[in-house]
């Protein structure tokens, strides 16, 4: 009988996609892209469990996991709003006031950086660098690239999400 937490088949086959890539005997590379997996089928965030799962499945230690998973922003530990908005403050985007993005974000969405809008719709964060610093101030909701932002198209991006 399984666990509850164990890894469900299509968690196992999308690990196995990443564990092709590297040498057999260089398991724990697969980190990465077994976490992003895992969060993608898990409704977009890790649990203690999974990250346990990954591991065992991996044949690394607990911390290893736990280290990629805590220190990416890309990964989240806690349930997520179907629409994690992430916005870049690196250099660029901070010279092109991404402050007043997340601001206008904050307030638009009632709900401060690394919240979840009590609806569930929306959670707000604040990465490190997305790397569009050409095109800054720059936002990502899930695989999409949003650039030059203003409060206008913030509008407009937000009010044709489901």
């Amino acid at each position: 009988m399984p666990r509850k937490t164990d890894l469900i088949q299509d968690m196992r086959e999308g690990i196995d996609y990443w564990l092709l890539k590297f040498p057999s005997d260089q398991k724990q590379s697969a980190v990465i892209g077994a976490l992003t997996c895992v969060q993608e089928k898990n409704g977009g965030y890790l649990t203690q469990e999974l990250i346990e799962r990954v591991a065992e499945y991996l044949d690394i230690p607990v911390i290893s996991v736990l280290e990629v998973a805590s220190f990416y922003s890309m990964f989240d530990l806690k349930p997520v709003g179907r629409h994690k908005i992430n916005v870049c403050s690196n250099i660029s985007c901070l010279l092109c006031d991404c402050q007043g993005i997340l601001d206008y974000l904050q307030k638009k969405l009632g709900i401060r950086v690394g919240e979840t809008s009590k609806d569930g719709k929306f959670t707000l964060k604040e990465v490190e660098c997305l790397a569009a610093c050409g095109q800054a101030p720059v936002m990502q909701i899930g695989k999409r690239y949003y650039e030059n932002l203003t409060p206008e198209k913030i509008d407009k991006i937000l009010s044709e999400l489901d």
